[in-house]
C-alpha cells in the first residue's frame, strides 16, 4: 500500500508548521483534514455566506490537487459554529454537492479559530 501525503510541508496562520497534512492518499482513499474559510493564513472577513463558499473551495483545491473530484466524495464531516446558521449553509452546500450527494454528519461546534464553519471528507476513486 502507498501513503501520499498533500501539504504536509505548508505552513499555517502566522507561518506555523502544522502538524498533520491537508491530504492523506492511501489505496484510492483520499482523507481531507478539516478545511475554514483561510486564505494566506488568515480567516477571510464575512458571515456563513462568504466562509461556506471560501471552505468548500479549499476542499476542492485539495481534492483536485489530488487528483479528485467532489463526485468522489463518500463522507463529509460539517462543524457550525452558531446552529442559527444551518439552514443557509445547506443552501450553499447543495449548489456543490446536489449531484453526487455524499454522507454527512453537521454539529455545532465551537471554533479552534476564529471562524463559523470547519468542513473535511472522505473521497475514493478506484485505481485504474
Amino acid at each position: 500500500m502507498t501513503i501520499k501525503r498533500y501539504g504536509a510541508e505548508k505552513a499555517g496562520a502566522g507561518g506555523q508548521r502544522l502538524p498533520f497534512a491537508r491530504a492523506v492518499e492511501a489505496d484510492g482513499w483520499l482523507y481531507v483534514s478539516g478545511q475554514v474559510a483561510m486564505e494566506d493564513g488568515e480567516i477571510i472577513p464575512g458571515g456563513i455566506i462568504e466562509q461556506t463558499h471560501k471552505t468548500i473551495a479549499n476542499v476542492i483545491a485539495i481534492l483536485d490537487e489530488a487528483g479528485y473530484g467532489l463526485e468522489h466524495v463518500v463522507r463529509c464531516g460539517v462543524w457550525l459554529d452558531d446552529p442559527r446558521d444551518f439552514w443557509t449553509f445547506n443552501k450553499i452546500y447543495q449548489q456543490y454537492f446536489g449531484e453526487h450527494p455524499p454522507a454527512r454528519a453537521c454539529v455545532q461546534a465551537s471554533m479552534m479559530v476564529d471562524c463559523k464553519v470547519e468542513i473535511d471528507c472522505v473521497a475514493f476513486k478506484p485505481s485504474k
